[in-house]
């Protein structure tokens, strides 16, 4: 049996959206979409890479892991969502959800928004991704899982960079020689 992945929904009209926002700050019962059909087919591989990532899967809020993340061409994912109008403002109770590894498991965005909130002890209304809460201390640790992946890319790039050089200077040892001569000329 498949698994479930979050952040993944359906709309009424059957419409297959990722949900980085399941709430909005002062509008509880309103969610933030991406409606992925209406997504380039570079972009759409590149954010359901992201959806489908430890990070992705981890995350409480999708936005906090789009809002760091890049996509190909070295913009950042959420805010070229945003600034393409790709972001959509839909009824929490217009999207279904499964949260569960059980596919018979369908739930209502607005009844897993509540379910969520009275395990926590807040509000729906508190779920909303707010300054300093979730967001923002999740941050750090997305950055460094960025960051460490750009490390081991560097250190392979700068292994073959080391063997490329070494596989030239065999290939033509009068270059490694000229340029010892010339600094010496010119000192």
């Amino acid at each position: 049996m498949a698994k479930a992945i979050k952040h993944v929904g359906i709309l009424d009209n059957g419409s297959k959206v990722i949900v980085p926002f399941r709430t909005i700050p002062g509008d509880s019962q309103s969610a933030l979409v991406i409606e992925s059909a209406k997504l380039s087919q570079t972009y759409h591989d590149e954010i359901f890479n992201v959806v489908d990532s430890p990070a992705g899967q981890e995350a409480v809020e999708l936005a906090n892991v789009l809002g760091i993340r890049k996509f190909s061409d070295g913009t950042t994912m959420l805010e070229v969502l945003h600034s393409t109008g790709k972001l959509r403002k839909v009824p929490t109770s217009s999207i279904t959800m499964t949260p569960m590894s059980d596919r018979a498991t369908w739930i209502k965005l607005d009844e897993l928004n509540l379910k969520i909130a009275e395990q926590r002890g807040v509000t729906v209304e508190d779920l909303a991704v707010q300054p300093g809460t979730d967001a923002e201390k999740n941050e750090p640790e997305a950055k460094k899982a960025i960051a460490k992946n750009y490390r081991s890319r560097a250190d392979a790039l700068y292994k073959e960079v080391v063997d490329l050089r070494r596989r030239a200077e065999e290939l033509d040892p009068s270059t490694k020689v000229e340029k010892k001569t010339t600094s010496k000329a010119t000192a």
